[in-house]
């Protein structure tokens, strides 16, 4: 492991994709969309929009939230727009996705959090593409059953909400958020839906322990969350917090095997390693092993799945 932010190691570097990112750039300006990948200045960015997909952030450009590791801008929440969700649609369609990912900034203006304009994406992407598989990333609507009852009722196929870090670590990362709400979020989501995938991530680098980050997967895997997330964290800005190490590849591989032995369906886990990277393609790979595994949980009680 590396602890110095002035030069980043060789694992790190990237090169310029091979297809441009036009195309892309070009549906989601005429559809007047934003993205994550940009808003947080995602280090995929570019190679995901040279693949033709992006994550779509909708409910505005500004969250109401201030964490400490996150580059999209803090402020009051913008006008909602009713054609929005149609327009994500229109641009998932034209994008040629199959798999599309929909996340949002954090909207505690708002009574219903944007629980419901989630749901009107969800439905609007499904009118759009019949044949599409949806994930949702989404915040915590401060664990109010009756918000994230609005989602699960859309059926996606993955609901995802980050950890992002470990329980120490929350107040400094999380200024607005709390380690057991999100934690009761994605045990909501289970209680309303038994048989929907969960998927939650963690950033490496903040200074967690191993034994931290072991102890926020046991908690993970006790509300039931199938697909892990394990990636690196880099500071947006110097107005961000410092990153305090670098963790190897080899160390995210070992973790990966770590915890998927612990007793996750699937932990995908690298420097690069976002919610939404590769999202299609990790949904895909562990969906089979999900239904059986949900298929053989039914009926368990809480202690029996710890």
């Amino acid at each position: 492991m590396i602890t110095t932010e002035h030069r980043l190691p060789s694992w790190l570097r990237r090169s310029l994709p091979v297809f441009s990112a036009e195309k892309t750039h070009e549906i989601l300006g005429k559809n007047r969309l934003n993205t994550v990948c940009e808003s947080a200045k995602c280090p995929n960015r570019n190679e995901c929009y040279s693949q033709q997909t992006a994550t779509f952030m909708i409910l505005g450009n500004t969250c109401t939230r201030s964490c400490k590791f996150c580059n999209v801008a803090t402020g009051k929440g913008e006008v909602l727009q009713p054609d929005e969700p149609q327009r994500v649609a229109q641009a998932a369609r034209e994008l040629g996705l199959k798999y599309v990912v929909v996340t949002s900034v954090a909207r505690d203006d708002l009574e219903d959090e944007g629980a419901n304009h989630f749901a009107e994406t969800i439905l609007a992407i499904r009118r759009e593409i019949p044949s599409v598989q949806i994930e949702v990333l989404t915040p915590d609507f401060h664990a109010r059953r009756e918000l994230i009852s609005l989602i699960v009722q859309a059926k996606p196929e993955v609901y995802n909400h980050n950890l992002e870090t470990v329980r120490r670590l929350t107040a400094q990362v999380r200024v607005q958020a709390k380690y057991d709400r999100s934690l009761e979020t994605l045990q909501a989501i289970k209680d309303l839906s038994p048989e929907m995938t969960t998927k939650s991530g963690l950033m490496l680098g903040l200074g967690e322990t191993e034994d931290e980050l072991d102890q926020a997967c046991r908690d993970l895997l006790i509300v039931g969350v199938n697909i892990l997330t394990l990636g690196q964290y880099l500071r947006p800005s110097v107005d961000h917090l410092p990153v305090h190490e670098y963790v190897h590849p080899d160390h995210f591989a070992h973790l990966a095997k770590k915890y998927e032995a612990m007793g996750f369906n699937k932990v995908f886990a690298g420097p690069y390693v976002r919610s939404s990277y590769h999202a299609g393609e990790t949904f895909g790979q562990v969906s089979s092993k999900i239904l059986l595994e949900n298929q053989l949980n039914a009926g368990r009680t809480e202690g029996e799945i710890v």
